[in-house]
């Protein structure tokens, strides 16, 4: 079995000791952190090394964004795509070697957007549909074994928010996301990994505001993380499930870890 993980981690250093306490508590073979907000140079390979995950690779930039793929299996470094189109580090891709050889596993930080669904208004909106429609020219040509995960920034079904209809209109939740999201996965045929093992129309969230003082009273959830799969892969996956108490952890990212399992 290898087992992969992908985390919103929203900051390496800072949450450094909760990365730890997920490493040691699940010994994923593979976590992939997205928003690690440090510089190459800065990351803390040395300490996560320590713990058994030698084999990195990060994108990093001063302050924002940053992606990180760490691994007790080995690994290369395969992609660095700047689907922002502006030099932004939001995207490494490795391909793992021994266990799960051949597996390409794509590690991506989707812009948020902004706040207004409207391009004309808010450019980092027209951001984010660009981002998307980039990716999906890239999925067209896709001709290996690959999975994505990472932090989409859309939560696509109705079931994946706390209310459909008062998101309606609320950037992750446009109709106009979810359908450029939607091409995105056709364009790969991609599977939807999470909601293969916890159903629509089933309760699902990877993340609560930090806005929200009591997120679990409240429970005004979104569903933003996802781990996605090439067709074939997709049949091996065994297991799925979520960390939903790591929102609780000592200065917790505002985001949860995914965790799936293959029988490769």
């Amino acid at each position: 079995m290898v087992s992969i993980a992908t985390w919103n981690i929203n900051s390496a250093r800072l949450r450094l000791p909760i990365i730890e306490r997920f490493l040691q508590e699940e010994q994923p073979d593979v976590l992939c952190l997205q928003e690690i907000k440090c510089q190459e140079q800065q990351f803390p390979a040395e300490a996560l090394a320590k713990l058994g995950y030698e084999h990195q690779a990060i994108h990093g930039q001063k302050g924002y964004h940053g992606v990180a793929t760490i691994s007790r299996l080995p690994l290369k470094e395969f992609s660095r795509h700047d689907w922002q189109d502006n030099g932004e580090a939001r995207h490494v891709g490795v391909e793992l070697l021994g266990p799960g050889q051949g597996m390409v596993l794509e590690n991506v930080y989707v812009p948020a957007g902004g706040d207004e669904p409207d391009r004309t208004k808010n450019p980092k909106f027209g951001q984010k549909l660009d981002f998307l429609e980039r990716m999906t020219r890239w999925a067209d040509a896709i001709d290996r074994p690959t999975m994505i995960v990472g932090d989409f920034n859309i939560a696509p079904l109705e079931s994946d928010v706390w209310s459909h209809k008062q998101l309606l209109k609320v950037v992750s939740h446009t109709p106009l996301e979810v359908d450029t999201l939607q091409r995105f996965k056709d364009a790969h045929g991609w599977v939807d990994l999470g909601r293969e093992f916890i159903r629509d129309p089933e309760r699902y969230f990877s993340w609560w505001s930090y806005r929200s003082k009591d997120w679990k009273v409240n429970d005004r959830g979104r569903r933003l993380d996802h781990m996605w799969a090439s067709p074939d892969l997709a049949k091996q996956a065994k297991s799925h499930r979520l960390r939903e108490d790591a929102r609780d952890w000592e200065k917790p990212s505002d985001h949860i870890p995914l965790i799936t399992e293959f029988d490769l």
